[in-house]
């Protein structure tokens, strides 16, 4: 807006300050036309741990725009907090955004916060994933032999790990790795999303994982882990999407998760045949809560079927299981050893479903020929009671090992209507012991019924487990918001 001279002196002196300041508001405007105005925003959510110091990614040169590589970044920015692992602990905040990235690792003391309108976009180059060992339980990649492509977010030897936000969003664009898979063209197993080794008090939570190449979430040889308001989402015919593996882990506590998948929701394990003996670290102390799994190809819950190092002490309750290959599963076979015992579920409900209950003891898959052919795993005390199931193909298929039957198996108050084209066998019991009660169809003959009078129901451990002491705590950070 420009007025000659002569003009402006032939204004009186109160409408000269009128239009001056009309200009001023003017360029006023189209300055903030060019630059966004912020304002700071205090965000509150929950976590075993609060921290003294915070960053944003964009201090250290993020571009949240889908298409600038962010690995250097997401580093820097890791490498800087990890200074105040000793002072009050570090958060990371993820704006909101696009993000490509490739993997970075974790410190210890650390919040890794993602904003609600936050993507992290998995990168599809291998080249932006280091090729590390094979876990030294299994012996081998689950994909190739040899090692495996780093997960996209790690950690190891790490204290106090915390990775959370908003229902903000992990992509692992998945896609371009479960065609390779399919091809043969993998020369290392695919990443992970999340995985965390040989750490203690680790917390993922309040996240959405979408497309993962293969696992989502796995916590391994760690302890005190509390995963909790997850979302997880993959084709379900994508090959070995699963939710969530804890393994060989001690005390951990998942609860309040959505899961669709292309493998297990759930798949619980502690290594594969000889090397899993070896190791010997099983999982324990685990609880499941409040779950809902779609999975048509596969389990609600896994046991297996890599478990040579034990799994004790699972307790599942209030779960969900719609259009899933099967409600619990234990999968193990000859020279995996190990055991899979003192399993309690209760308060499961099933819709369309191939199977309610599954044991395997013929899963055959090996690492390498070198396992000992006479390990016999050992399958015992296996309570299940407190379940509904409707439109059910085969209400069970237990088929424990000949001379290693699957023993201690209890199943009490469990209602199953079967499917209009049902198999004409419900039960298929074959090298088990237990006993039932309460449970329609009538069960096999190898878990005779104890009626309902007399009989109690199948156990469930009333006392709590360490995990379910552990504090969550509020904690609080500010974010900046445009507008």
């Amino acid at each position: 807006m420009e007025f000659p001279i002569s003009t402006l002196r032939n204004i009186p002196a109160f409408h000269r300050i009128l239009l001056l300041a009309v200009v001023i508001l003017t360029a006023l405007g189209s300055v903030h036309g060019r630059h966004k105005v912020h304002k700071w925003e205090t965000v509150e959510y929950s976590a075993i741990s609060c921290r003294a110091h915070s960053a944003s990614l964009t201090d250290f040169g993020g571009i949240g725009d889908g298409a600038t590589l962010n690995t250097d970044a997401f580093r820097k920015a890791v490498d800087h907090l990890s200074q105040f692992q000793s002072d009050g602990g570090s958060m990371l905040y993820v704006p909101a955004g696009k993000w490509l990235t490739g993997s970075f690792n974790l410190t210890s003391h650390f919040t890794l916060y993602l904003d609600k309108d936050a993507v992290l976009l998995a990168s599809q180059d291998e080249n932006d994933y280091p090729v590390i060992a094979p876990l030294p339980s299994y012996g081998r990649g689950r994909d190739t032999d040899g090692g495996r492509f780093i997960s996209l977010i790690f950690g190891t030897n790490l204290t106090d790990v915390v990775i959370t936000g908003e229902n903000g969003t992990i992509d692992g664009q998945g896609e371009l790795w479960w065609n390779k898979f399919h091809k043969g063209e993998l020369k290392f197993t695919r990443p992970y999303l999340i995985e965390i080794m040989y750490s203690d008090n680790i917390q993922v939570s309040g996240l959405t994982l979408v497309n993962s190449p293969s696992w989502n979430i796995h916590p391994v040889y760690c302890s005190n882990i509390i995963i909790q308001g997850i979302t997880i989402l993959a084709p379900v015919r994508s090959p070995n999407t699963d939710g969530i593996n804890p393994d060989s882990c001690i005390n951990t506590r998942i609860e309040d998760c959505y899961i669709v998948s292309g493998d297990d929701c759930i798949a619980v394990k502690s290594g594969w045949d000889e090397y899993g003996v070896a190791f010997g670290m099983p999982t324990k102390q685990l609880a499941i809560r409040r779950i809902t799994c779609i999975s048509p190809t596969s389990a609600t819950i896994a046991l297996g079927s890599e478990m040579s190092g034990g799994i004790q002490d699972v307790r599942a309750e209030d779960i969900v299981a719609i259009d899933t290959e099967s409600g619990v599963r234990i999968k193990t076979a000859v020279g995996r050893g190990g055991y899979v015992k003192d399993i309690y579920v209760k308060g499961m409900t099933m819709k369309t479903m191939k199977y309610v209950f599954w044991m395997t003891g013929d899963y055959g898959s090996h690492p390498d020929n070198n396992y000992d052919p006479n390990a016999l795993p050992v399958i015992e005390n296996i309570n299940y009671r407190d379940m509904v199931a409707e439109n059910v193909t085969i209400a069970a298929k237990l088929a424990g090992i000949s001379g290693d039957p699957f023993t201690g198996i209890c199943i009490s108050n469990v209602t199953i209507e079967m499917a209009p084209k049902a198999k004409k066998l419900f039960w298929n019991c074959t090298d088990i012991s237990g006993i039932s009660s309460g449970v329609v169809p009538q069960p096999c003959d190898l878990l005779p019924d104890q009626g309902t009078e007399y009989a109690a129901p199948c156990n469930f451990p009333t006392e709590s487990l360490p995990i379910d002491e552990m504090e969550i705590q509020t904690c609080s950070c500010r974010k900046k918001i445009y507008y």
